[in-house]
């Protein structure tokens, strides 16, 4: 396994190594020992969400202010652009966002730490997205930031008009938003 740190030192990109022939392919998509030796996070992983939605569909930015979550994500079909926003209002990087493409073709797996929102919008025809969580799902503190804030500036890749669910149509601007 490969892991690099983004633009947002936290945030780390992570390859895991691929075998493949004519047949097929195969890959440890995460082993907990590795997990710890390459990133230093020890984390219990307790909840896997997995999620499908069509081209164009904006899910985000998510987060729960409180039980927050710490995210490793993937897509097993398709390809998404996946955001984490740092939501650390003492971090130096609050307000700032990273973008990676996620695809089923590239394997890649983000780790987005609590303390940050995600999202992600779908550039393929569907996509179905895996979500690895180190607390439970807790709905009373959900939070929702509105995915084009021009506080935050997101350079989202695809000139359209996105797919939202009313929670995420109805998001908040950062400046108003409850946040670490």
């Amino acid at each position: 396994m490969k892991v690099t740190a983004t633009a947002i030192p936290e945030v780390l990109l992570v390859e895991p190594r691929v075998f493949g022939d004519e047949r097929g392919f195969f890959f440890e998509s995460f082993n907990h020992r590795v997990w710890v030796e390459k990133t230093g996070i020890d984390r219990v992983f307790i909840q896997d969400n997995h999620s499908r939605s069509i081209k164009g569909v904006l899910r985000g930015i998510h987060y729960q202010i409180q039980q927050a979550q710490g995210k490793l994500v993937r897509v097993v079909v398709g390809e998404v652009f996946d955001v984490a926003v740092d939501l650390r209002r003492s971090s130096a990087t609050f307000g700032k966002w990273v973008g990676v493409y996620l695809s089923a073709d590239n394997k890649k797996q983000l780790w987005v730490p609590e303390g940050f929102g995600h999202a992600f919008l779908v550039l393929s025809e569907s996509a179905e997205f895996l979500y690895r969580t180190t607390d439970y799902y807790a709905p009373q503190h959900e939070r929702c930031i509105i995915w084009n804030d021009t506080d935050i500036a997101i350079n989202w890749p695809a000139d359209i008009t996105p797919i939202l669910s009313d929670k995420d149509a109805n998001g908040l601007p950062l400046r108003d938003a409850e946040v670490y």
